[in-house]
């Protein structure tokens, strides 16, 4: 997926989705106050506002307490009042054999019964997911700390449920150690780096699948299930490395649109007998294997299984002991189905629930063994967005969803047999009752809800956005929402944000000529002046299900430089183009085949819209975007050349032929089906468009959206003899940060904005 953040926040506060008619908020009333200026180095060096968490929190298996890091040591937390109870591991303890100092933590984790636990340090990262680590075993009766391997680093370390083994994969092959005796065993022997992988993603199913740890150990911890990935046949991309007086050669293997695809095979290894059997996963080759996740009856595994198109998708039931499989279930889309981990298990054997888009919404459906529908557990035009996860012994199933409204996400409860629903947090919102948005926002509901369950099912840690308001970390109880204690308000970043004027976001809707309606927002200056016109500078991703206009907020992406902006005097505006998410599959979906068409209009939509507002100067509109972002911005500029003043892309496709197999394919079908989706609407096409003025970026080290991308684009600028401006950053990855790197970027994007806008 071609983002370069997993996640993106802004705050809010008007529900969106159900108003039929444009509506915009009144400009922000004049405050007589002395502001405190924003500045480049606090958005992008201090971290000024930067918001606190809680850190390292995990939950104990009784669910009365969880562990947190604090100074390199494991500290045992009450949950229901925050307080240390006791330190579980010291750093001295951690402190290897002949060793001076205690080794430094980068992540921990307990066995089943949290008597061993397995330390992670001098983490190295690979790729997006993807890391290696020396790992470390320590005995917490013993008190005794070994190294999990001398071998080398590893990647994926993994109790057995029963604590007794660890499995892991280094260089291409996994490996299991028995922790009694700390012998190291092979699992496979012939993994070769760029050819065969056993045990972890390629690079595009880690990337597109979230594949990074590709095996799992049985519930009964005596077999251990892994995919093989041939890559022999993948094209090779070559990366070079800047710096050294003959930069170097990085090759990785990475399947562009149409390119052939690792070859995958699902294996289950036998730890008592040594025995290595093969499932059956069909003969075609040319598919793909997303998931594998053990059954609750002993010796099945459940396999899924996607055709290359991605628009069927099969739960194959393995028989281990043959390697026998049968279809389960199957589900099918005319555009695609998207992976998920919403699937679950139920202990008696006979059940399991998962998710669908079957009825035109994301929602929860009960099966049996056979895939037949037992009950539909969600119902409604609004999508689930997460299934948190199901208390069998009360029988109820805990998900997040987007009823409240299509920018918001809220924590529910309902009944295996589809009754007794419930949002929790809200007092008012009763058992049972099925809220419409307007109702939810007279009650009070707003915001955002990330959840963090305990195991038990008994407590719950919820982190709330909302409108313009950072994260507030809270415990509350699973049964009805009710809040025990507040773990973080972020009180000093809320008054900082005080000091420094933040300005309200405020959203909007409107209908295109289409008669499309799309949800917006706008960051204004303060203390606007009536009759004054000001620059919009438009901002937007708007790749297939993602979203931007959100009832969230968050410090870490753009929104303190939003901010800033607008201290500088610019209006900066979101919108959601067709394709976006939260709204259903057939807005999501509107783009399938021809990818930055309806995009490319909705945004200019936008900017039409916007122009016809009292406060805009239409002769001033700019837009930005990063990734698939960047791809709207560069055809924006070109395709809609005659509403933008100024525009930035960073990191853009620029052809989709260049981008990844998975990703692409499933929005575009290949090049060789559906060339005309991947040309006409490519910026390189449209090149001789472009008017305004124009700033391109790109790190050279990007292993995700290459570089090739911008260098297609400038030399078809080149040919078309179009000025514009370049900036590339050596050896940066998709996300373009290290050291000063966000501030030197920044601050180059805001002086092209202050000279050209």
């Amino acid at each position: 997926m071609i983002h370069p953040f997993k996640t993106f926040g802004l705050a809010a506060g008007l529900l969106l989705g159900s108003t039929p008619a444009a509506v915009l908020l009144p400009l922000a009333p004049v405050v007589a106050q002395q502001r405190q200026a924003i500045t480049l180095e606090d958005v992008w060096a201090k971290g000024t506002f930067a918001a606190r968490q809680v850190q390292g929190f995990n939950w104990m298996r009784d669910g009365r307490y969880y562990s947190a890091l604090d100074k390199g040591e494991v500290v045992q937390h009450d949950v229901t009042t925050g307080q240390a109870t006791q330190t579980l591991v010291s750093s001295q303890q951690l402190r290897p054999a002949g060793a001076d100092q205690p080794i430094s933590v980068d992540g921990y984790e307990f066995n089943a019964d949290e008597q061993k636990m397995l330390f992670s340090t001098a983490t190295e990262p690979i790729y997006r997911r993807s890391t290696r680590a020396n790992y470390y075993v320590y005995d917490r009766a013993a008190q005794k700390l070994l190294p999990l391997s001398t071998g080398g680093k590893q990647s994926y370390a993994t109790f057995s449920p029963d604590g007794r083994r660890v499995a892991f994969m280094r260089q291409n092959n996994l490996y299991v150690v028995d922790l009694q005796t700390m012998q190291e065993t092979p699992i496979t022997t012939d993994g070769v780096v760029n050819k065969l992988i056993h045990g972890g993603g390629d690079w595009v199913y880690e990337e597109e699948f979230e594949v990074s740890k590709a095996f799992q150990w049985s519930p009964d911890s005596k077999q251990l299930a892994y995919i093989s990935f041939d890559e022999s046949r993948v094209p090779e991309y070559n990366l070079q490395e800047w710096g050294p007086l003959y930069p170097k050669d990085y090759r990785y293997k990475y399947p562009k649109a149409g390119e052939p695809n690792s070859t995958v095979m699902v294996s289950v290894y036998d730890v008592a007998a040594g025995r290595t059997t093969k499932m059956d996963i069909g003969t075609e080759t040319d598919q793909y294997v997303p998931r594998i996740q053990w059954t609750k009856t002993p010796g099945l595994l459940s396999i899924q299984r996607m055709n290359r198109l991605q628009n069927k998708l099969e739960l194959l039931h393995a028989t281990t002991a043959t390697g026998k499989t049968d279809v389960a279930w199957t589900d099918t889309d005319k555009a695609y189905v998207e992976v998920t981990d919403d699937l679950r298990y139920l202990q008696n054997g006979k059940q399991f629930i998962t998710t669908s888009e079957r009825d035109g919404y994301r929602h929860l459906y009960l099966f049996d063994m056979k895939g037949k529908v037992v009950k539909q557990l969600t119902s409604g035009p609004w999508e689930v967005t997460e299934f948190v996860g199901l208390d069998e012994a009360k029988g109820i199933a805990y998900y997040v969803s987007a009823e409240a409204s299509p920018l918001q996400r809220h924590l529910y409860r309902v009944n295996l047999n589809g009754k007794g629903k419930q949002m929790l947090g809200y007092p008012g919102v009763a058992m049972g009752v099925t809220s419409g948005a307007n109702t939810l926002l007279k009650l009070g509901v707003q915001g955002t809800d990330v959840v963090n369950m305990s195991p038990d099912f008994r407590y719950y840690l919820n982190y709330h956005t909302a409108a313009n308001e950072p994260v507030t970390v809270s415990l509350r109880t699973a049964q009805d929402g009710k809040e025990v204690k507040v773990l973080e308000d972020n009180a000093a970043l809320k008054q900082r944000m005080k000091d420094y004027s933040f300005t309200p976001q405020e959203f909007f809707t409107f209908k295109t000529s289409e008669g499309v309606q799309l949800n917006g927002c706008t960051i204004k200056p303060a203390n606007m002046e009536a009759g004054k016109k000001y620059p919009v500078l438009t901002f937007m991703y708007g790749g297939p299900g993602s979203q931007r206009v959100l009832d969230k907020w968050n410090s870490v992406d753009y929104y303190p430089w939003f901010q800033y902006l607008a201290q500088q005097g610019y209006v900066v505006a979101i919108v959601d183009n067709r394709g976006t998410g939260g709204r259903g599959a057939a807005f999501k979906k509107a783009t399938y085949g021809q990818l930055g068409k309806l995009e490319t209009i909705d945004q200019g939509e936008a900017a039409k819209y916007l122009g016809t507002l009292p406060w805009v100067d239409k002769a001033r509109i700019g837009i930005f975007g990063w990734s698939f972002g960047g791809y709207l911005s560069s055809l924006a500029m070109t395709k809609n050349a005659d509403l933008y003043k100024a525009g930035i892309a960073v990191a853009p496709v620029t052809t989709w032929r260049y981008y990844d197999s998975i990703y692409t394919e499933r929005f575009l079908k290949t090049p060789q089906e559906n060339a005309a989706g991947y040309d006409e609407n490519s910026p390189v096409q449209f090149a001789n468009l472009l008017k305004g003025k124009f700033l391109l970026v790109h790190g050279t080290g990007d292993d995700n959206v290459h570089f090739q991308n911008s260098v297609a684009f400038t030399d078809a600028l080149i040919k078309a003899n179009k000025d514009f401006e370049q900036l590339y950053y050596p050896n940066r990855n998709h996300g373009i940060y290290g050291g000063n790197t966000r501030l030197h970027l920044f601050r180059q994007m805001t002086n092209f904005l202050l000279q050209n806008l």
